[in-house]
């Protein structure tokens, strides 16, 4: 029986929808769940309002060392894609408010954190890690997701981000 292999391009580009197909986070149409979470100055941020903007929603906790290790990276996003219609939230999962404004602090971020303490939205969002990277594109669509962080993940974060600015 002669064995047929699947070209690499295509496997890789099937794999890449696995976390997709798994559905977390992502509601039988495709959008990403709604949430209004307060930042760490009390002001209410709803994800609904920020249609027409790519968003990348990061979770996060300050007791995640890759999450640390990430923040920077997503300074660096925020900075460089924020005029180009990029929205960056992060949201934090810490039961401890102070222990997310410390990181926040000593990090120096620049993009709102959001504050998840009761782990509602994280829960809904149904990531099963952390660091967590949900990439939503102008119409409120679920187009990339990532659980974990490693080096070099954030020339990827770049190149979707890009990918869906030009949409």
């Amino acid at each position: 029986m002669e064995r047929r292999t699947m070209p690499r391009a295509l496997a890789a580009s099937l794999l890449a929808l696995f976390p997709l197909l798994g559905r977390a986070g992502v509601q039988a149409d495709g959008s990403a769940p709604d949430f209004t979470l307060r930042t760490l100055g009390g002001a209410p941020v709803r994800l609904g309002e920020l249609r027409g903007k790519v968003v990348l929603v990061n979770f996060w906790a300050s007791w995640c060392g890759p999450c640390r290790q990430e923040l920077p990276q997503l300074n660096r996003l925020h900075d460089t894609y924020r005029s180009a219609g990029l929205a960056l939230l992060g949201v934090n999962v810490d039961d401890d408010p102070q222990k997310a404004a410390d990181v926040a602090q000593r990090q120096g971020l620049r993009f709102p954190v959001l504050l998840d303490s009761n782990k509602a939205v994280v829960r809904r969002y149904d990531l099963g890690s952390m660091p967590a990277t949900v990439l939503i594109d102008r119409d409120g669509q679920v187009r990339f997701l990532h659980r974990g962080w490693h080096d070099g993940l954030d020339a990827t974060y770049e190149r979707q981000i890009r990918e869906l600015i030009k949409e």
